[in-house]
């Protein structure tokens, strides 16, 4: 029943107001001066918070290459989940009454334009693990792109919605439903994004059985001369943090 509560919430039309407060152009200048935090929690789950919203994107059960991961019961003024697999589409964990997406289209919440992209979830054209949802959306001034479980090449058609993001959150773990290490560094050299947060790979949460990712050290070799940051699971961010010129890699520890 909970689940099917917050399901109701998301649009089915091209174009859904969603009812998140919006903000005066004096409080969305402070929050762009004030910045982006991002916080993560394991898998393909963070916290965006920044511009007088909170945005959950992938909440997961902990199962599997999650089983070692805190439940992200965090509070969230909106909700967008990728698939509704349990990985990545736990809404039913989310505290309080927050809105859901969860099916591709572009979307008006307050201020904030988000568009889901469709993505097949597979190599076999949705077949096996249907559609994944890619989201992007522009939050304290940062443009975002959160891939999810994306697991098929980015087509041309793709490219062009997705433009050139500030920070690229990417699978990068492999399995039969998100990038491999060699898919993940293709992709990035499509979308030239100015910093990488690689997301699904194998960590000492996973379970000693039934998690088939690999850690996130085999796309790091294969992104060598990128410069890579470690540690902390929460990133600040204003604009002018991002890189200018270089492309920098962010590996973030769960929270």
């Amino acid at each position: 029943m909970r689940r099917r509560q917050l399901i109701r919430y998301a649009g089915a039309g091209l174009v859904s107001a969603l009812g998140v407060r919006i903000t005066s152009g004096l409080e969305r200048a402070q929050a762009q001066t004030s910045g982006l935090s991002i916080r993560y929690l394991g898998h393909t789950c963070f916290l965006f918070t920044g511009g007088g919203i909170r945005i959950l994107v992938n909440p997961f059960r902990s199962l599997g290459c999650t089983a070692g991961y805190k439940p992200p019961k965090v509070t969230a003024d909106l909700v967008m989940i990728s698939s509704q697999l349990l990985d990545e589409g736990a809404v039913e964990i989310v505290p309080g009454n927050p809105r859901l997406l969860y099916e591709p289209g572009v979307y008006q919440v307050g201020n904030l334009r988000i568009e889901g992209i469709r993505m097949d979830h597979d190599r076999v054209g949705g077949r096996r693990f249907g559609v994944n949802v890619a989201w992007k959306w522009k939050q304290s001034g940062i443009d975002l792109l959160h891939l999810g479980g994306a697991a098929a090449p980015i087509s041309v058609e793709q490219k062009i919605l997705m433009g050139r993001p500030d920070v690229l959150l990417l699978p990068v773990g492999g399995g039969p439903k998100a990038y491999n290490p060699e898919e993940a560094r293709q992709a990035v050299e499509t979308l030239n994004p100015r910093l990488v947060i690689p997301t699904q790979y194998r960590t000492q949460a996973a379970a000693k059985e039934g998690c088939d990712l690999v850690g996130v050290d085999r796309f790091l070799s294969l992104m060598s001369g990128i410069p890579v940051r470690k540690g902390g699971n929460t990133l600040n961010l204003r604009q002018s943090d991002l890189p200018a010129k270089e492309m920098v890699i962010q590996v973030m520890n769960h929270a």
